[in-house]
């Protein structure tokens, strides 16, 4: 009974054995009618509808007596403590996230897939990801020899995407054509503390690092530039996780030989931090990396939880008016003598 009653008008019973007082009805109305006085004989009925028309009395006999019963058994319905079952909301918690997006000119090689820049594959899988993370806060940075935050942490996915898709490769041999990992991570890590912490009972944060080139920029150590180990150090005191994803086969060396990709120092950059790091050779690589990711991070969704509000007074109100029309309608009708 009560699942039926809750999928068709949302209500729950908490005492629902009330409802066998309904059982009761026809056999009071049944009692109720035989006991009524005996009637004086009068002339046939056919005389009497020939010779006057029926008395409102007699009209609003049939509709006084439904208007009864059905406040009776709403009464009844109300005596069996209908409540609505609401579920209370909560709070999703959503992580914060940003993505960094290398941008030098090597992201416009097709080695990914055919036809397809690497920006180009990196661009539609990150943005699938997005799309499943509808309660996360996500933005952007895309890198060269500089770091740029194009888009901070947001819900407003729809922006996110457009800032994404319009992210372009530097022009090659250019002055900002370079890798700059170590500064890309440590602008992230900025960012990101500014955020709350988990430990402030917030969503935790993480930088996820795209890139098809190693660190060319801080070799010198000269004063200001920041190494992939230093932006290591910064993420794991500030508790953000970073997972980097090295695409790409390789590049060509200065003198034509080719040179693969050495993903060592991202290894330690992602272990550090409590990250992973991951190899991409194939388009495919890149959205099995992402939904990886995807499912690594996933918060844990706690069992819901209910209310009951209370939703048997409108019914008691709706009997007692049912009631004193049933009763309250003869009071004010001119009593005809036959």
């Amino acid at each position: 009974m009560n699942a039926w009653l809750e999928s068709w008008s949302g209500l729950w019973l908490l005492e629902p054995r009330w409802l066998l007082l309904w059982l009761g009805l026809p056999l009071a109305l049944l009692a109720r009618r035989r006991s009524r006085p005996a009637a004086v004989d009068f002339a046939p009925l056919a005389l009497y509808d020939a010779a006057a028309p029926r008395s409102w009395r007699e009209r609003l006999r049939a509709p006084l007596v439904a208007c009864e019963v059905l406040g009776l058994a709403t009464a009844i319905f109300a005596l069996a403590r209908p409540v609505e079952r609401v579920r209370t909301p909560r709070e999703v918690p959503g992580l914060e996230i940003l993505l960094c997006l290398d941008r030098s000119s090597s992201m416009r090689a097709d080695d990914l897939e055919a036809r397809r820049t690497r920006r180009e594959v990196a661009i539609d899988a990150a943005t699938r990801f997005i799309a499943a993370r509808g309660d996360d806060r996500i933005g952007l940075l895309a890198f060269a020899r500089y770091a740029d935050l194009l888009c901070p942490p947001t819900r407003d996915h729809a922006a996110l995407v457009g800032a994404l898709r319009a992210v372009q490769p530097v022009e090659a041999d250019g002055p900002e054509d370079a890798t700059g990992i170590g500064a890309a991570i440590a602008s992230a890590a900025r960012r990101l503390s500014a955020r709350p912490s988990a430990e402030q009972g917030r969503p935790s944060r993480l930088a996820i690092l795209f890139t098809d080139g190693e660190e060319n920029v801080a070799l010198s150590g000269a004063e200001g530039e920041i190494s992939p180990t230093a932006a290591a150090q910064l993420c794991a005191r500030e508790g953000i996780k970073v997972y980097a994803i090295a695409a790409g086969s390789g590049r060509r060396g200065a003198e034509g030989q080719w040179i693969e990709l050495d993903v060592r120092a991202l290894e330690e950059l992602a272990r550090r931090t409590g990250g992973r790091a991951f190899r991409a050779r194939r388009a495919a690589d890149v959205d099995q990396i992402f939904r990886a990711i995807d499912r690594l991070e996933r918060a844990e969704l706690e069992a819901p939880e209910w209310r009951s509000l209370d939703r048997a007074t409108p019914f008691l109100l709706a009997a007692l008016a049912l009631l004193l029309c049933a009763h309250g309608a003869p009071l004010v009708v001119r009593r005809v003598l036959p």
